[in-house]
C-alpha cells in the first residue's frame, strides 16, 4: 500500500508566485526526488508520494504548518492504496492511490475543506474524516508563530522544549505557549489514532 497526497495553494493569485513557489518545493525536497516522488505543477498545484501510509497523515499537516507559516495554505487530500504504474513523473503514474486523491482532490473546493482522507474503507473514512474536520478548526486558524512552532515540534520530535526554544529563539515558557496556542499535544494524539486505523487496512 502507498499513499498520495494531491494539493493546491490555496488563493494563490492572490499573492505573486515568486513569493512562495520556492518555497513550496524547499518544504517538499525532503519527501523525496522530483519529480518522481513529487512534483509542482499547473503553477499552484503539487502531488507527493508518501511510501509509508502511516506518515501521510502528519507529513499533510507539516506542509499545512509550513505554509501557515508563510501566510498561505493548501487544500489536500490524501489517498491510499497501491500503484499500478510507475511513471517518469508522478503526475503520470497510477493505481487506486492516485485515483483516490484525485477524485477527493475535486470534491474538497465544494465541501470548503482544506484537508481529508480517502482508504476506500468507510468506516475509517468517515472517522478519520470527522477528526480532521474537527482538527481544522484550529489548524485551518493557526497564526505564524503556532505554525512555526508546529512545523520545527514535527521535524524535530526528539528536542526538548528548551532545545526547541533555541532553534525558534525564544525561551521554554514561550514555547510552551506556542505549545498550547497550537494543541499540538491533540494534534499528535490525532496523528497516533490515525497511524491504529491505517495499520487496520
Amino acid at each position: 500500500m502507498t499513499s498520495v497526497i494531491t494539493g493546491d495553494i490555496i488563493d494563490s493569485r492572490k499573492q505573486e508566485s515568486k513569493n512562495w513557489i520556492e518555497s513550496l518545493k524547499k518544504i517538499l525536497s525532503p519527501f523525496g526526488q522530483t519529480p518522481i516522488q513529487w512534483e509542482v505543477y499547473r503553477g499552484d498545484e503539487f502531488q507527493i508520494e508518501i511510501t509509508n501510509p502511516e506518515d501521510a497523515l502528519l507529513t499533510a499537516i507539516l506542509i499545512k504548518a509550513h505554509l501557515r507559516a508563510l501566510k498561505l495554505d493548501a487544500r489536500m487530500s490524501i489517498g491510499f492504496g497501491d500503484k499500478t504504474h510507475n511513471g517518469e513523473k508522478i503526475s503520470e503514474s497510477y493505481g487506486s492511490a492516485f485515483i483516490n486523491s484525485g477524485e477527493l482532490f475535486e470534491t474538497l473546493k465544494k465541501q470548503k475543506v482544506t484537508l481529508a482522507m480517502r482508504t476506500g474503507n468507510q468506516s475509517i473514512d468517515e472517522k478519520m474524516n470527522l477528526m480532521i474536520r474537527l482538527a481544522l478548526t484550529f489548524m485551518d486558524n493557526w497564526l505564524v508563530q503556532s505554525a512555526e512552532f508546529m512545523a520545527a515540534a514535527i521535524e524535530n520530535p526528539n528536542l526538548s522544549q528548551e532545545e526547541l526554544g533555541q532553534k525558534l529563539g525564544i525561551n521554554q515558557a514561550a514555547v510552551s505557549r506556542r505549545q498550547k496556542r497550537a494543541q499540538f499535544d491533540l494534534v499528535m494524539n490525532l496523528d497516533r489514532y490515525f497511524r491504529t486505523q491505517i495499520n487496520q487496512l
